[in-house]
């Protein structure tokens, strides 16, 4: 992959340290994400910044020493679903995956006729008007 940006590494910084502010047991979309950022435009590339994301049994990180190393270890990715509470099909087992991990967390998904797997927001959604670190709250 060539090296990135130094806008793409802030960027994925900050989606990064965004979902890091999700609470566990509750969920969010790629949209929203990319909203408490300040690119609302920029749903995809949020999900694009997660499929990034490495992972805790590699030591890939990146070439800023600045920036901490995110992984999958410290970045609860499993939080981040599509607009419409639906778990997006990614690779083989990719989506059971995402699922079981937020069963774990207490947050009930639900299985559809055709086996894709959906999260209630209006139980487990988490839609704040800005981070939480940026409230002073």
């Amino acid at each position: 992959m060539a090296p990135r940006s130094e806008e793409a590494w802030a960027f994925f910084a900050a989606v990064y340290q965004a979902v890091q502010e999700i609470p566990s047991g509750k969920v969010t979309s790629y949209g929203h994400i990319a909203r408490l950022v300040g690119r609302p435009e920029c749903p995809r590339q949020v999900g694009v910044c997660l499929k990034h994301l490495p992972s805790s049994n590699t030591t890939a990180g990146n070439d800023n020493d600045s920036n901490p190393q995110w992984h999958d270890g410290n970045v609860p990715w499993q939080r981040v679903i599509n607009s419409k509470g639906g778990i997006s099909p990614r690779g083989p087992g990719g989506a059971a995956r995402q699922a079981a991990a937020l069963r774990r967390e207490g947050v009930h998904v639900d299985r559809g006729a055709l086996g894709e797997f959906s999260v209630d927001f209006a139980v487990y959604g988490w839609f704040p008007d800005e981070l939480p670190s940026e409230s002073g709250s």
